[in-house]
């Protein structure tokens, strides 16, 4: 009963951390977000579920959908890494390990990085090009920690520096994500899970490129060196409350159905819904839908309802425990994306 008293503070204290993300515009204000990147999702496992997976996200793919599943590896340590082509020639790199040290918990450490590619500089005196040629670095450096509470209900945080830099401007910032997964709840195979991502303060750029020369009407020294002062940005908070169930249909064949509700205070609400179907944990099939009723012809949503995915564990095949996973996420106006992803457990 204590146990469980504690489980709905933390709970209504996520609620009430993302009281602000209700609140606010949603796509209404799609675009105007510090950090964007903080919303590409990573991996290919529950990516092919459309992120539905928020109450079962286990390991380390889970750093982003759960933090409270990292602890769930079965292992001693995990190593992944995930590549995503995303829209217009850009791709999001992922990577993490993660090490479990008993009843301590479980720490992880991720890197994720959005390559944009080459720039070519114009100018309005130069709109061919100035010869010049920049490369924006934008990345994600976190700090996981996951730890089971009972036998149950486990917990976990991720702690994020941001950094995006280009054209000898930068900006750099700090966000929190926290969840929950309670797991076997009332009847086995059926799990909650609750998380708030992307809490943290406002990002704003400086540096020597927002260094202008201008002249002040109300000035008498003429043409002078001025520095610009960027606007600051929010981050792009959202909070997922999701519902898994799973089933044996016998001894080798295994179905999951997962729901998620997403609200983000910079996008349209989500409704999402995946399946995974596993053989003999060997080879799995998955697929997700997702809802946003809020779309419309003038403000559509720029993903496709639908995600497809496989994936292949190879332990019975190899001397190692690797997996390999695959996500198709079809694009309106733009290229499929497509991620893979390969785990290492030890």
């Amino acid at each position: 009963m204590i146990l469980l008293k504690r489980i709905l503070l933390v709970i209504v204290i996520f609620a009430l951390a993302a009281g602000e993300v209700f609140s606010q515009g949603g796509q209404d204000r799609a675009g105007t977000s510090a950090a964007p990147e903080l919303r590409i999702p990573v991996g290919g496992q529950y990516l092919a579920m459309n992120g539905a997976a928020v109450a079962i996200a286990s390991g380390l793919e889970a750093i982003y959908w759960n933090p409270a599943g990292v602890y769930h590896t079965n292992t001693d340590a995990s190593a992944l890494f995930s590549y995503r082509s995303y829209i217009a020639d850009m791709s999001m790199s992922f990577a993490a390990v993660s090490g479990n040290f008993g009843e301590f918990g479980t720490l992880g450490i991720s890197f994720r990085d959005l390559s944009i590619g080459d720039i070519n500089v114009t100018t309005m005196d130069q709109p061919d090009g100035t010869g010049e040629i920049i490369s924006p670095t934008y990345f994600v450096l976190g700090l996981t920690y996951s730890k089971l509470l009972s036998d149950r209900v486990s917990i976990g945080a991720n702690i994020n520096l941001i950094n995006e830099s280009w054209a000898n401007v930068s900006a750099t910032g700090f966000s929190v994500d926290a969840g929950v997964q309670y797991r076997d709840l009332f009847v086995s195979g059926l799990a909650i899970g609750v998380v708030v991502k992307n809490l943290g303060g406002a990002m704003q750029y400086d540096g020597s490129g927002l260094i202008v020369q201008a002249t002040d009407p109300n000035s008498e020294r003429g043409q002078t060196f001025y520095k610009v002062t960027a606007a600051s940005f929010e981050l792009p908070s959202e909070i997922a409350l999701g519902v898994s169930y799973t089933r044996a249909l016998n001894e080798e064949n295994y179905l999951s159905i997962s729901g998620a509700f997403v609200n983000n205070n910079y996008a349209f609400d989500d409704y999402k819904v995946g399946l995974e179907y596993s053989y003999k944990n060997i080879a799995f099939l998955r697929g997700g839908y997702l809802f946003s009723p809020q779309a419309t012809d003038e403000r559509m949503n720029i993903w496709e309802d639908f995600t497809l995915g496989v994936g292949l564990n190879l332990k019975e095949f190899s001397t190692l425990d690797i997996s390999v996973d695959y996500a198709y996420i079809p694009v309106q106006f733009f290229d499929a994306n497509n991620t893979f992803s390969i785990r290492v457990n030890f």
